[in-house]
């Protein structure tokens, strides 16, 4: 019965058009009405305390990283080091687009933003140089997943907020599943840009000029390194390193590039706190539908469902990786990761499962459903910044989106591929 509240109130509230932050209030408030223990104040204290938590504040401060680099000329820089470095082999800019998003993902960790930035300085070259524009807008989308899975991602940072799990490991954990993500998407750019009628290398390779990038560019690459490495080393926390990623991104673009406009700073900061706005509300609102889940047994009901599987925890793990991809389609990665993860961590601890593993696999597949419709939140930026329709985009995704999937679905089946990794950066 607990469970049919749960979900009766929570899909009824969406469907009725609640935006999803009220949508999970009234599904805690549901929960509190079946239970007997209705209490505007154990709202009000779960709503303050989801919101005062001191990992979350990472996410605004990765929010500006994203916004300064791309304004202070960082980006750009990315892009330039990339292309001369794989700019000239066949379908190169394919590659330039692969590598930038990843360096890019180790610094905000921001899948929209990452990926409209990506998306704006790579779409023109692309179509400039007569690569097939829907294809290559689909490649930049998946490589804009990339973000929410390698370090410092924010729906991890959001994933550990409400799971109780320590974001740095997550961080750490995310590491090499990342690396795999982009390497997986370079293979099948690889398979897909030999049958492209474009994609012919642009220039040749010239060692002088990427010298020269790497001499423009050295600063933004090394950021990615000072945080990932920072943290590691146990110098600074996650929140912390998010603060000295915005104190680099803009001496960086203040001072070494000059790229950067005092006049812009308050637009820019205005920009990552309307975003995070909305991330830290919706978290706060979770908070409260978290500790109904909890006070009303909701995992040990899911347990209880959950049962015949427990004994396989590879099994155990496809079963909700095959949810996890249903309820994707339908809904965006932070409320998924807000309503799914409470639920879904007990389970598999209970099972035995290393929750950080779990935590991963859990954001690459919410990740992957960014690129599903109806929802597919970076389909629709990169249809926007591309100027071609969605259904185009739609069939230029699916190479990489089934190649992403099958990825993920192998380390389901093979755990180690993530659990013997993540050992060498813990």
């Amino acid at each position: 019965m607990t469970i049919a509240t749960f979900l009766f109130s929570l899909l009824g509230a969406m469907a009725l058009g609640a935006p999803i932050a009220f949508a999970l209030l009234i599904c805690g408030v549901a929960l509190m009405i079946q239970m007997d223990n209705f209490d505007t104040q154990i709202i009000a204290q779960n709503l303050l305390e989801g919101a005062n938590n001191y990992p979350l504040m990472a996410v605004p401060f990765f929010m500006l990283t994203g916004e300064l680099m791309n304004a202070g000329g960082l980006s750009k820089r990315i892009v330039a080091v990339a292309d001369a470095l794989a700019g000239h082999v066949r379908g190169g800019l394919g590659y330039v687009a692969i590598i930038t998003a990843a360096v890019v993902a180790s610094i905000s960790g921001s899948a929209v933003a990452d990926t409209a930035a990506v998306a704006a300085l790579l779409i023109p070259m692309m179509r400039n140089g007569g690569y097939d524009v829907p294809r290559s807008a689909g490649l930049i989308a998946t490589a804009g997943c990339i973000a929410p899975v390698i370090p410092p991602s924010i729906p991890l940072v959001v994933f550990g907020v409400t799971t109780q799990l320590s974001v740095t490991k997550l961080f750490m954990a995310g590491i090499f599943p990342g690396v795999l993500f982009a390497l997986t998407l370079a293979l099948t750019w690889w398979f897909v840009s030999k049958k492209e009628p474009g994609g012919a290398s642009h220039h040749r390779f010239d060692l002088g000029r990427l010298l020269a990038s790497l001499r423009q560019g050295i600063w933004a690459l090394v950021l990615p390194f000072v945080i990932i490495g920072g943290m590691r080393a146990g110098v600074f926390t996650p929140t912390e390193a998010a603060v000295v990623a915005v104190f680099y991104s803009l001496v960086a673009g203040l001072f070494i590039y000059r790229e950067l406009d005092y006049r812009t700073i308050p637009a820019l900061m205005l920009a990552a706190l309307k975003t995070s706005s909305t991330i830290m509300f919706l978290v706060a609102c979770a908070m409260v539908s978290a500790w109904l889940i909890t006070i009303a047994n909701i995992p040990a009901q899911a347990i209880a469902m959950l049962q015949p599987f427990m004994d396989s925890p590879i099994l155990l793990m496809f079963v909700i990786m095959v949810l996890v991809v249903i309820v994707g389609t339908a809904l965006d990665l932070m409320p998924t990761v807000l309503i799914l993860g409470p639920i879904l961590v007990p389970v598999v601890k209970q099972a035995g499962i290393d929750p950080y593993y779990f935590g991963v696999l859990f954001i690459m597949n919410n990740a992957l459903g960014l690129l599903t419709p109806p929802v597919g939140t970076v389909l629709n930026v990169v249809a926007g910044v591309s100027k071609e329709s969605l259904d185009k985009v739609i069939i230029g995704v699916w190479p990489f989106l089934l190649a992403e999937t099958v990825l993920m679905f192998l380390l389901v089946f093979f755990p180690k591929l993530v659990t013997v990794p993540m050992t060498w950066f813990m």
